[in-house]
């Protein structure tokens, strides 16, 4: 009767353990879940916000790559200037490579120019700003140099008076981390040389 009593206690003992692991297991369970769909709602809410940031910032992106392009067209759309023999930059929205309409014309400015002095060769550069992989942002800079370096050939210019090179994301305008420094870094530099 003793070892039935030991073996009834043992046995109640493992049972009120095993349904306080239990509880505690689900009542953790529980808590664990209430906290990720908090987490979730959190992120969502988050997400929703910066999406409507975003739109927001590429509104003011936009606006301030269009006011830089007007202030750049002005002061040197028609050609170089005589110290630093570079002709007026062209920007470009975020992650993108199309020539804007300011753009063309900037660059049919370039090409009078270039029509005008043959003896020079055009060297073009593409930027980009500050955001994305070392590699993505050469491979952009590239489409940018090359969509300039097309154009101008539909304008007229010999291809073989121009060249393309990348600086990625390496050679900022505005070392800035805003808006209006990744504006003025997302571009084309256009360097001319004399023909040896």
């Amino acid at each position: 009767m003793k070892r039935f009593l030991t073996v009834v206690g043992i046995l109640c003992l493992i049972l009120c353990f095993s349904i306080f692991l239990m509880t505690g297991c689900a009542k953790k369970a529980l808590v664990n879940e209430a906290a990720a769909t908090k987490e979730q709602a959190a992120a969502d809410k988050e997400k929703k916000e910066g999406t409507i940031k975003s739109g927001e910032a590429a509104e003011k992106e936009k606006s301030t790559a269009e006011m830089a392009s007007k202030e750049q067209a002005a002061s040197g759309a028609e050609g170089a200037t005589k110290d630093d023999k570079t002709l007026a930059n062209i920007y470009f929205e975020f992650d993108n490579y199309n020539l804007k309409p300011d753009a063309r014309e900037i660059l049919k400015g370039h090409a009078a120019w270039l029509a005008k002095n043959v003896d020079y060769l055009l060297v073009v550069e593409g930027h980009c700003d500050e955001r994305g992989t070392t590699e993505y942002n050469l491979a952009l800079g590239e489409r940018r140099a090359s969509e300039a370096k097309k154009y101008l050939v539909e304008l007229g210019i010999n291809v073989n008076r121009m060249k393309t090179i990348s600086y990625g994301k390496e050679m900022p305008l505005d070392p800035g981390h805003s808006e209006e420094a990744w504006a003025k870094n997302r571009r084309d530099n256009f360097v001319i040389k004399i023909k040896k």
